[in-house]
Order: structure tokens, then sequence, then C-alpha cells
């Protein structure tokens, strides 16, 4: 069962590195059915397709086509992501002063050794029988 786990957590992270999410898997019916309208309409294949949406001619295709906005718009894969870069400046300068004096500790007065288990020996319990 963790198997069966560790591989399922492994595809949540790889889809979630490739961007993909629930929402994308939902909407390929619709990636088919524009991809066989192109092929009809204009005798696309699936990599030219492709191209056109995803690739090299994307821009020159949405130019070329305003009327097939809406349904460019409900295309999987089409979430715009930002990337966000962050700066941080430091604006306070903190200097650390080391205090290299040893420090006045007895350290022969912290250890003490208390025998608490010498009541064990004493009790006849613990020895070995007397009659054989």
């Amino acid at each position: 069962m963790s198997k069966f786990l560790a591989i399922g957590l492994s595809v949540v992270v790889l889809l979630q590195s490739l961007r993909l999410d629930m929402g994308d898997l939902a909407h390929m019916d619709e990636l088919f059915e524009h991809a066989q309208f192109h092929a009809e309409k204009y005798g696309d294949n699936f990599f030219v397709f492709l191209s056109k949406h995803y690739g090299e001619l994307q821009e020159e295709h949405t130019q070329d086509h305003q009327e097939e906005r809406k349904e460019h718009e409900k295309l999987p894969f089409n979430n715009t992501f930002c990337s966000h870069v962050l700066t941080v400046y430091v604006v306070h300068k903190f200097e650390m002063q080391v205090n290299t004096a040893t420090p006045d500790v007895d350290y022969t007065a912290n250890f003490e050794y208390l025998d608490n288990y010498v009541f064990l020996e004493k009790t006849d319990i613990f020895q070995p029988p007397q009659l054989a």
C-alpha cells in the first residue's frame, strides 16, 4: 500500500511540475474537437494544430482568426502563469560581537554519581541458589 501511495504522490508532483491540473484534463475533449475542426476546415494535421495553438504559429493564428477566440479560451493548457521574482534587500546591517573570554565554570562540580541500585544485590531474590 505504501508503494501505491509513493507512486501516486510522485505522479501528483510530476503533473504539478508540468503545470497540469484537473481542469486541463477535463478540457481534453474540447482540444480534440477543435483539432477535428481544424482538420476539416483548414486541412491541418494534429502537429500543425498544436503548433498553431501552442507553438511557433500561435501569434499568427490568433491574429488571423479572431472569430475563434472563444473556442481558443476553452482549450486546455492555456493557463497563463506568472513568475514573480522576489528580491530581498537587507536594510539593517547587523554585526555580531563574539565574546572570546572563557566563562568561569567549575566543571568538577557538575558530576555526581549516586548508586541507587545497591539494594538489589543485598536481597535473596537475585542470588544464586544455595542448595543444589
